[in-house]
């Protein structure tokens, strides 16, 4: 991959990444009720598991929405179905009392697995494989993978930093109450442009 394609791939990647979506609502909700420190191993899944996700795509899995275009719209059911689920689970989360645990994050196998019906992460893994991998090969596509696990790091990390750093103002109850609804009805609505695809 030459450097100009890089360049534009670390832009996408970036602008992809950073920008809200399911993962960065549910990172800044769990920054929030959870604190930074318990949501890492569900940083380090998003990143792994879209990395993964982003390789397979490029392996050939997006042949098969070609080939089968129902497995597109399965998904697509699957996905949202999954995603009103965890917006109302965010919705209803309470603050911990002191001294209970108080609900529990994501852990590093179920943020993997969430990649597989996020579809945020679908059209940004197909999106970058279409654009960036060419007749590349492997190469090409373990490069693709490589980027987006190194720039969704800090980019998703930070939605986790900026949740604890308001952990603080959402000591109460009302408060934190409006911030879930808030990040449920968010996440809801990120599921519109998949809606109209």
């Amino acid at each position: 991959m030459n450097s100009d394609l890089l360049l534009a791939l670390l832009g996408f990647t970036f602008a992809t990444s950073a920008t809200p979506g399911p993962n960065n609502m549910m990172l800044l909700a769990s920054g929030v009720n959870f604190g930074l420190r318990r949501t890492v191993p569900h940083i380090l899944g998003v990143c792994s598991g879209h990395a993964f996700l982003v390789f397979m795509v490029g392996m050939g899995l997006s042949g098969l929405f070609h080939a089968v275009p129902q497995t597109l719209v399965i998904l697509k059911v699957l996905s949202v179905a999954y995603m009103l689920w965890l917006a109302w689970k965010i919705a209803h989360a309470a603050a911990p009392k002191p001294g209970a645990a108080g609900g529990r994050p994501f852990t590093f196998l179920q943020a993997v697995a969430f990649q597989w019906v996020n579809p945020k992460a679908w059209a940004m893994a197909m999106g970058a494989i279409s654009a960036y991998a060419g007749d590349g090969g492997l190469a090409a596509v373990l490069t693709i993978a490589a980027v987006f696990a190194a720039v969704n790091l800090p980019s998703v990390s930070a939605w986790a930093i900026l949740g604890e750093a308001l952990r603080h103002w959402l000591q109460s109850p009302g408060r934190l109450r409006a911030f879930n609804w808030t990040m449920a009805a968010l996440l809801v609505a990120s599921l519109i442009p998949v809606l109209r695809l």
